[in-house]
């Protein structure tokens, strides 16, 4: 009689081996012949080393070939291969993902990553003090088609700055624009990144450095453009002299289209969050993806897939 009750117990519980391995089996061929190409910047750079670890994770999770991790210019880039159907996923900022477009795939948020601060980086001892001072001056803008660009045309726009020969724009990237800095080829410079950028905390140990403030001109930039927020960069991050530096701030979407499957978005935005631990020690960017403000991806609607994944977890 034991040994009966003995086989049933073993009986049963091969029985429910049996059903969780045809379960895992069941998930690992529901994506089977998937391919996704993530849209994740220039090589350097936050979007594209964590699309790397993403990959990975995706690879592993969705029993899916690795995702091809795409070399771009940055978020207008990215938005352009996400709607023209050349990426499945792409990495850009709310702003330039927020423009309307007629497009027959529309963009869809799996989540909001990580936030950017805006620097105006000019030196510590010349004349610049405020955006108004750059008229005349060399200005380096980001690369084309880079959401640093984007932004800084904006920002020049609001400031009275955009008229031609007002002053020098050169499209430059992060590291040229150091370069340049450096050599006095440009008096100052926009980029828009998380905190610290490494780039500017290297250029502030050989040189002393300042940011512009924007709080006189933080009003019409909101105005005119909600999606942005304003916060302040505190003085320790590149050892910068006086207080706090007020400044514009733009969320980091993960994105995908209409178009995608919802299931295949909830099984993304699972890796996302099951990849952070790889994620943070990838990029200290990382550390800000949360899933409780993962959902504010105003004004770009969550992915149905990733709304379910969302309520699923109670948020």
């Amino acid at each position: 009689m034991a040994r009966t009750r003995r086989f049933d117990r073993l009986r049963g519980a091969l029985l429910a081996l049996l059903a969780v391995s045809g379960l895992l089996t069941s998930c690992d061929s529901q994506f089977e012949g998937v391919r996704l190409r993530v849209a994740a910047g220039f090589t350097s750079g936050v979007y594209n080393n964590l699309s790397q670890s993403l990959a990975t994770k995706w690879q592993e999770q969705l029993a899916i070939d690795r995702p091809e991790v795409l070399e771009t210019s940055g978020s207008p880039d990215n938005v352009n291969k996400l709607l023209a159907g050349e990426a499945d996923i792409a990495f850009s900022a709310a702003d330039v993902a927020a423009q309307p477009t007629n497009r027959d795939r529309q963009p869809r948020a799996l989540a909001r990553i990580y936030d950017d601060y805006l620097h105006v980086v000019v030196r510590r001892d010349g004349p610049i003090r405020n955006l108004a001072d750059l008229r005349g001056m060399r200005v380096g803008i980001g690369s084309p088609e880079s959401g640093v660009a984007f932004i800084a045309k904006r920002v020049l726009a609001i400031s009275g700055l955009s008229e031609p020969g007002t002053l020098t724009l050169e499209n430059l990237g992060l590291t040229a624009s150091i370069e340049a800095f450096k050599l006095d080829k440009i008096d100052a410079f926009f980029w828009s990144g998380g905190l610290p950028t490494k780039g500017i905390t290297d250029l502030a140990d050989v040189l002393p450095i300042r940011l512009l403030d924007l709080t006189d001109d933080l009003p019409p930039l909101r105005g005119r453009y909600p999606v942005y927020n304003s916060a302040s960069i505190p003085a320790s991050t590149y050892r910068l002299p006086g207080g706090p530096v007020n400044t514009l701030v733009v969320s980091n979407f993960l994105l995908v289209t209409d178009k995608m499957s919802d299931d295949l978005a909830y099984a993304l935005v699972q890796g996302l969050f099951d990849a952070r631990p790889e994620l943070a020690k990838t990029n200290p960017a990382a550390l800000s993806i949360d899933v409780h403000s993962a959902i504010e991806t105003h004004p770009v609607p969550l992915h149905a897939g990733a709304a379910r994944y969302y309520r699923d977890h109670k948020i």
